[in-house]
């Protein structure tokens, strides 16, 4: 409900107007189930990071480690941009040169999937990144849902 929380008052006094409250339960129906969604994504989420991780276990430097476990704090929805090579210099608190070894290491050791070239390289997680969908329900009882920008 935090994330709704302006648009639920909205809704709410817009429901308390008159003794029609068909509107704000419909509204309230949709955000509990994308409650239930970002739920079961959230956690579908921390069992592929442990499933990662463990295979992962014994084989990273503490550099790497503290890279991965800070990807994996942003949660389902990824690290906003892709990491880089100069932001894994900034949270490994390291040489360009040796962030670049770092990431190499792990995209071969499959914890890591490279997009682009150059500059324009971002690194993500080989997990699968989820996002809940945005739930609606209309006038007709009919449910809607539409992935967030």
């Amino acid at each position: 409900m935090l994330v709704h929380r302006r648009p639920y008052y909205d809704a709410l006094e817009a429901a308390s107007k008159g003794i029609e409250a068909s509107d704000w339960l419909a509204w309230f129906a949709g955000i509990a189930l994308e409650a239930q969604e970002r739920t079961l994504s959230q956690i579908q989420f921390l069992i592929d990071k442990a499933r990662l991780l463990d295979q992962l276990r014994g084989k990273l430097n503490d550099r790497q480690e503290r890279v991965m476990l800070r990807l994996f704090r942003e949660g389902p929805a990824g690290f906003t941009g892709g990491l880089n090579a100069g932001k894994y210099v900034s949270i490994a608190k390291t040489s360009p040169a040796t962030a670049r070894r770092d990431l190499g290491e792990l995209i071969q050791l499959g914890a890591l999937s490279r997009t682009g070239d150059r500059r324009a390289a971002r690194y993500h997680p080989t997990i699968p990144l989820r996002q809940a969908p945005a739930i609606t329900i209309g006038p007709e009882g009919e449910i809607t849902e539409a992935m967030p920008r």
